[in-house]
């Protein structure tokens, strides 16, 4: 049974076909994976950079507040039940202008 598996040819192709779809297979992760990932974080990067005092936000754990103040460690956010500290990754997006359109600061000058 050895000598059948011993016996059989050897591919005589070269490599260049199997470099080709491993590249294919790198530039498809690439466009597929990685980028999307890296414009996601450069995207939560630039909003947590623009948060401003009085602001309202929601946290990841779905705490609702207003940003009482902004640290350099974290931000203080100001709920119905005191004020907590939070990481500046812990708010997930702002509600400021979606849902409270008349208290938003008016950018039509």
């Amino acid at each position: 049974m050895i000598a059948i598996f011993l016996q059989a040819a050897q591919p005589e192709g070269s490599m260049m076909p199997t470099m080709i779809m491993m590249g294919l297979m790198f530039v498809g992760f690439y466009f597929l994976m990685i980028r999307p990932q890296m414009r996601k974080a450069k995207q939560e990067k630039g909003f947590q950079e623009t948060l401003k005092v009085g602001s309202r936000v929601v946290t990841t754990s779905g705490m609702h507040g207003r940003i009482a103040q902004i640290q350099d460690d974290g931000v203080v956010i100001e709920t119905l039940s005191g004020k907590l500290k939070f990481e500046k990754a812990a708010i997930s997006r702002e509600f400021t202008q979606q849902r409270f359109p008349d208290s938003a600061p008016d950018d039509k000058k």
